[in-house]
């Protein structure tokens, strides 16, 4: 019998709900990922064994509002490095920096706390999905006006068809993804 690949392993955790929050989009939902305490092991190792090595390990990692909270802190304790969130604008009670966003319809912003990274810091960044990759470019642009180096993007999912990953390879952010799904 052969054993699946860690990525086939964890596709068959994430659970598809149809038409959701709209008609016609299948959304990605991590939450089985969460749930059962071996595939979230599974999960965080897949992230934790690449950035353990010395040439791909950050100084901090950021997350990303609001379940890149749950795998940026994990894997920032995990390698024994800080964690920082990049939170929806009104959300940090200390002096922030912020950036906003296009969205489908409308726009959003994001912001960082101005004492989260310091100059020269190499920076992971952290979400649990990559469609349009309007967030990921936010918080990547939040982390470089603080002068911190975006080492890699990093997500569970990348939905490649929405152009999120292309866009953010194209600004010159190198990613780490563990599972794509075709479609929308």
């Amino acid at each position: 019998m052969t054993t699946p690949s860690f990525s086939d392993y964890l596709r068959q955790h994430i659970r598809t709900v149809p038409d959701w929050p709209a008609p016609g989009v299948q959304f990605r939902d991590i939450t089985p990922l969460l749930q059962d305490p071996k595939v979230f092991r599974v999960l965080i190792d897949a992230f934790v064994h690449r950035y353990m090595d010395r040439e791909r390990r950050p100084d901090v990692v950021a997350g990303l509002d609001a379940r890149g909270f749950i795998l940026g802190a994990v894997v920032a304790y995990e390698l024994g490095v800080g964690f920082v969130p990049i939170r929806k604008k009104g959300k940090l009670p200390f002096t922030t920096v912020e950036e906003t966003y296009e969205l489908e319809y409308g726009s959003a912003t994001v912001e960082l706390h101005t004492d989260s990274v310091r100059s020269g810091d190499r920076v992971l960044l952290m979400d649990d999905l990559i469609a349009t990759g309007g967030t990921m470019m936010a918080g990547k642009k939040l982390l470089e006006k603080l002068g911190a180096q975006v080492m890699e993007g990093a997500s569970i999912v990348d939905l490649p068809e929405l152009g999120g990953s292309a866009r953010l390879r194209a600004s010159g952010l190198a990613l780490y993804t563990l599972v794509d799904f075709p479609g929308h």
